[in-house]
């Protein structure tokens, strides 16, 4: 792993860093967090992006909710604090579920502090909630480590493997999700090229992915978007490997606009299509694609570039940050846990049953 994207600094009164991912791949900057409105602006602008990372980040948000609880120095009050605040980071990006899954995750944690210790102080709470917020980090720390040994099999020697926008440890606590595949099928001897796209249009695939994998030592070669399906008829490319945002109880996968492009692309070449993520990137309580919510950003992000206008003034903009790629074009989904060969609602709900209420994932939420 080139760099770590986040980590939290000193103890309950520390501060969370995040890599600036607005300034790469020019610079390495380093952001440091001490309020939830700085965190919020981070997560809304992409200085911290990719699902995991959002949500490990999230986690950490909450720790510095805590530390300034309104003046009031009861118990009850730093919880509604802690609501407030996390409905507040909510806010802050519409379509990745790991945002919501971690901060419902570590407020609950805090409730039930209160309730098994009513007598307990502020620091204690503070320190159960880092605690917690740790656990996250260092879950997303392995399960990163797990989705590339369970999916770097599907890499052949002297492959093609075509990814889009950036699964990779600047997306992540650890070493990434689709590049973790990647990653550990390198680790296992096999030499392959990876084509990354471009990823309009902010540019994740040129500025990040290509950087993380140069700087592996993965043969990697930059194309434009509209390149990958010449490259599938070339015989170039041998599978698709993308992240994801949100995956519905179907099977519906929620990723970087362009990717559901790519999937219809690889059936119509016979390339097999997977999808790296998390078992916290499904949201059961969504039954297909169609209710996953698309986050819509501003239009400079497509008339200007470089600070540059490259379009007409005054010109309508549609600018959806996600796309949805259905199950029925997916060939496996890599979790943690496993693989999920030909995903549909039956298959996704055995491979998830043993944990399901253990995560107490939120319902209706995404990232």
């Amino acid at each position: 792993m080139a760099v770590e994207a986040l980590k939290w600094v000193g103890d309950v009164d520390g501060y969370l860093e995040l890599v600036d991912q607005r300034r790469l791949p020019g610079e390495l900057v380093k952001l440091q967090c001490r309020g939830i409105e700085q965190l919020h602006e981070a997560i809304r602008t992409l200085a911290v992006r990719g699902a995991p990372a959002i949500g490990v980040s999230a986690a950490y948000g909450l720790v510095l909710a805590a530390q300034k609880p309104g003046g009031r120095d009861s118990l009850e009050h730093a919880l509604k604090v802690l609501g407030e605040c996390g409905r507040y980071l909510a806010s802050s990006r519409p379509t990745a579920v790991n945002l919501f899954w971690a901060l419902e995750r570590v407020r609950r944690c805090a409730e039930e502090f209160v309730a098994a210790q009513p007598n307990s102080g502020l620091r204690d709470l503070r320190r159960a909630i880092l605690t917690e917020a740790h656990a996250v980090y260092q879950e997303d720390v392995e399960m990163c480590r797990r989705i590339g040994e369970n999916g770097q099999h599907f890499i052949r020697e002297g492959s093609g493997v075509l990814t889009h926008c950036n699964a990779g440890a600047l997306a992540t606590a650890g070493q990434g999700t689709a590049l973790s595949v990647m990653f550990e099928a390198k680790k296992s001897g096999r030499n392959f090229t990876v084509y990354a796209d471009e990823t309009r249009p902010l540019l994740q695939g040129a500025r990040l992915t290509a950087w993380e994998l140069k700087e592996a030592g993965i043969d990697v070669v930059l194309v434009c978007d509209s390149m990958a399906g010449w490259l599938m008829k070339q015989g170039k490319v041998n599978a698709v490997i993308t992240g994801a945002d949100r995956i519905a109880a179907n099977g519906d996968t929620a990723n970087k606009i362009g990717t559901y492009s790519l999937s219809i692309l690889a059936k119509k070449h016979s390339v097999p299509f997977y999808v790296a993520a998390p078992s916290s990137t499904f949201d059961l309580s969504i039954t297909s694609g169609a209710d996953i919510p698309i986050e819509q950003r501003d239009a400079d992000e497509v008339t200007s570039f470089a600070g540059a206008r490259i379009a007409p003034d005054d010109i309508d903009v549609c600018n959806p940050a996600f796309d949805v790629t259905e199950a029925r074009d997916i060939s496996a989904i890599i979790t943690e846990r496993g693989v999920i060969e030909n995903p549909d609602a039956r298959s996704i709900a055995q491979h998830l049953a043993p944990e399901t209420s253990s995560q107490k994932q939120p319902k209706g939420v995404t990232d």
